[in-house]
């Protein structure tokens, strides 16, 4: 009897990507909110996630990389200037006080590619944010980070692999912003 191997799949996202000065940016409010005592996201691996698809095929990854192509937005202005914690998953995050028209529509859009492609929506509102550690039992005392700004030109599809080392991220198809 032979039996066939399951299908591989790919864990995908669909984030904001930083550039370098704004990556710049996040790591150093990381480092000055958390100091020595929690080890920060790796600033590589800093970004937006604004839609979670989870393990996919190959098929599922090419419906929404073509329905994603599809997508007309036009871009916009980001700034991160609020510091925020979960408790229950422990993350210290920064985020913007004010989420841009622009982001919310960019996030409708997304979901109907989900919706398109076969998978199902988050259920939890969407709330933008950059993780900025793991493991944080509570928030630092006074928790003010200085204001990231951020020109939003471009979104990814991005691939989350786990190793030994914990989660790498690589993206895969990146999209301009243009129109709307």
């Amino acid at each position: 009897m032979c039996s066939t191997p399951a299908e591989l799949r790919q864990r995908l996202f669909f984030a904001l990507w930083p550039d370098a000065a704004v990556r710049q940016a996040l790591a150093r409010s990381s480092r000055e909110l958390l100091g020595r005592r929690v080890k920060p996201v790796p600033a590589e691996n800093l970004h937006i996630t604004l839609a979670f698809a989870g393990p996919v095929t190959a098929a599922v990854r090419d419906c929404l990389a073509t329905a994603a192509g599809g997508i007309r937005a036009a871009p916009f202005a980001l700034t991160l200037d609020h510091v925020g914690h979960w408790p229950r998953p422990r993350i210290l995050w920064l985020g913007p006080t004010h989420t841009p028209a622009g982001l919310w529509s960019l996030v409708g859009a997304l979901n109907g590619v989900f919706d398109g492609c076969g998978l199902q929506r988050e259920t939890r509102p969407f709330q933008a944010h950059v993780t900025l550690a793991r493991k944080v039992r509570r928030a630092p005392p006074l928790a003010v980070a200085a204001p990231v700004a951020w020109s939003i030109s471009d979104f990814s599809l991005v691939e989350s692999v786990t190793g030994v080392r914990g989660a790498s991220y690589r993206r895969l198809v990146s999209w301009k912003l243009e129109g709307g």
